[in-house]
């Protein structure tokens, strides 16, 4: 009991002082590795946010990004995944991604907010574009991406 007591108290820990927190960073990361995803005719490429700290900085700091790139969070396990805006600038869409591709829901977030944006069933994959991106397009719920991380052999 005391090593469950202890294990969840560290746990909690780690969300309100992440280990990285004595050194903020105030640089937007530009060097993940990319892969190219398609939906509909479109082709994107995009950075991924794989690690905890990759998926925690996110796209905080871009003062742009190009139309057709954006970044894509891969997280370990489908969860119910939530997203918001601290420290970014840019105003983005965020498509929360069943494993086939599936587009599960799309949320507008407003730059510069603490606002909680959640996916409306568990996912493992969040596509954060500029904002409209999705709307220009008339990519909409239920619309599938393509691309090697939603291939059968990547799960």
């Amino acid at each position: 009991m005391f090593q469950r007591l202890a294990a969840l108290l560290l746990l909690s820990a780690s969300f309100v002082m992440p280990s990285h927190a004595q050194q903020p960073q105030q640089q937007p990361q530009t060097d993940l590795q990319r892969t190219q995803l398609s939906v509909g005719l479109y082709k994107l490429d995009v950075q991924i946010a794989q690690t905890p700290l990759q998926r925690e900085i996110g796209l905080m700091f871009r003062k742009e990004m190009p139309q057709a790139e954006g970044m894509i969070f891969v997280f370990e396990q489908p969860a119910t995944q939530c997203f918001w805006m601290r420290n970014t600038i840019l105003p983005l869409t965020a498509a929360f991604v069943a494993d086939d591709g599936r587009i599960v829901n799309l949320v507008d977030m407003q730059p510069m907010t603490e606002n909680s944006h959640c996916s409306l069933e568990p996912v493992r994959y969040v596509l954060e574009m500029n904002q409209g991106w999705f709307a220009k397009k008339n990519i909409k719920k239920g619309a599938k991406l393509g691309g090697e991380l939603f291939s059968a052999t990547k799960r």
